[in-house]
């Protein structure tokens, strides 16, 4: 199986805390059309093993802001898609969209097309922190959103929420997540803010116009979040996400697990399983480029496609940051099958201390894995990365 993503790079606006790759230039958006149906034509043999292509059972359109892209050329894309790849019949295909773009009309225009996924980029229900943070809309616009993707018959929706912003208090986040939880969404998605070098927060941070959540409130907000959402009934799969029982996302768990992707669009990565390759996050130098290309050989060495070939330490690192996050963990078998006794034995020498402070585990209830899982606890969720840092390989 694989996966696809797509970016879409166009904002009406900029969030002083976003550090993804976009730009207000909507004029632009035709000719991009043009080129992401082209590269999505020309790269299908990315995803391909032995010569045939892998089933696509996700494909996530991100951003930017994807929801301000007319459905008309969603549409042509999705014929380009279809036609393209073998994209199974119970796909997972979801669109990152603003509370604000969601109209009953958009949403009627969206039904039509094979979305059957919305993440909604909410971060918070507070008026007040929702102007700090540069975001269009308001809370109530927010509500009102969501009710209407599911009037719509959209099922499956999840709501983004941010938590640590300037001045916030226990109370104003536990306020969100209730909200959220009232609104009886499917999955919740919930993130620490971060102060990201070359945003506007970076700068108003800088300037002492903002202040820093202090550690002890950030984590009083991870543990009530980690309580209320357990109350409610969730899953927490990951260290930021929640979902009811069926609707993890299916397209970041292949990011967590390995599954091969392809990205199109600038700055998009792409993943087949062994190697990582990018588009540079240039707008221009991808419509230059994407143009020029007659055939997939194109691609190969494009002077606008960033490539990292990743040794056995690397793709060790990379597995213990993305499975560790999830409530499975590390296959401890699957781990020292590719990877060699040597890395296992590290891997577990230096989880030892947290073993036996109670930070992490071996787990049997996931699987057959006839050496289990190492798993953080929930005490260990906590002090994440400090405990997948000191897992990771530093020598050669």
């Amino acid at each position: 199986m694989a996966g696809i993503y797509l970016h879409i790079p166009f904002c009406v606006s900029r969030c002083i805390y976003c550090d993804f790759y976009s730009t207000t230039r909507g004029a632009d958006k035709a000719g991009y059309v043009r080129a992401l149906k082209r590269e999505i034509s020309l790269r299908a043999g990315y995803l391909a093993v032995e010569g045939r292509l892998q089933p696509v059972e996700t494909v996530y359109w991100g951003g930017g802001t994807p929801s301000t892209l007319e459905t008309g050329w969603m549409s042509e894309v999705f014929d380009t898609l279809y036609a393209a790849y073998p994209i199974v019949p119970d796909a997972e295909i979801t669109l990152e969209a603003n509370p604000d773009d969601l109209s009953a009309s958009k949403l009627a225009a969206l039904g039509r097309l094979p979305f059957n996924r919305i993440s909604m980029g909410v971060q918070t229900f507070s008026d007040e922190k929702l102007r700090l943070l540069r975001r269009r809309h308001t809370g109530r616009q927010a509500v009102e959103a969501v009710k209407a993707c599911q009037d719509a018959g959209f099922d499956n929706v999840s709501l983004d929420l941010i938590y640590g912003l300037p001045r916030q208090t226990l109370g104003q986040w536990e306020s969100d997540v209730d909200t959220a939880l009232r609104l009886g969404v499917q999955h919740l998605s919930a993130y620490a803010l971060i102060y990201e070098e070359g945003t506007r927060l970076w700068d108003m941070r800088r300037q002492h116009l903002v202040g820093e959540a202090d550690e002890e409130t950030s984590l009083g907000m991870f543990n009530l979040l980690m309580e209320k959402m357990e109350e409610a009934g969730f899953e927490h799969y990951e260290i930021s996400n929640f979902a009811r029982k069926g609707f993890r996302s299916r397209h970041n768990s292949g990011y967590w697990n390995g599954t091969p992707y392809l990205g199109c669009g600038p700055s998009a990565h792409s993943y087949d399983g062994q190697n990582r390759q990018w588009n540079r996050p240039d707008l221009d130098a991808y419509l230059r480029g994407v143009g020029r290309c007659v055939c997939a050989e194109d691609f190969m060495d494009a002077p606008w496609i960033e490539k990292e070939t990743l040794d056995t330490k690397e793709r060790y690192n990379d597995l213990v940051v993305t499975a560790l996050r999830t409530c499975e963990g590390i296959d401890i078998a699957a781990l020292r099958h590719k990877f060699g006794s040597r890395l296992a034995e590290y891997c577990l020498q230096n989880a030892a201390p947290y073993l036996q402070s109670g930070k992490l585990e071996v787990n049997h209830s996931f699987g057959a894995s006839p050496e289990g899982r190492l798993r953080l606890t929930r005490d260990g969720l906590f002090l994440s990365d400090g405990i997948m840092s000191d897992l990771l390989c530093v020598e050669g």
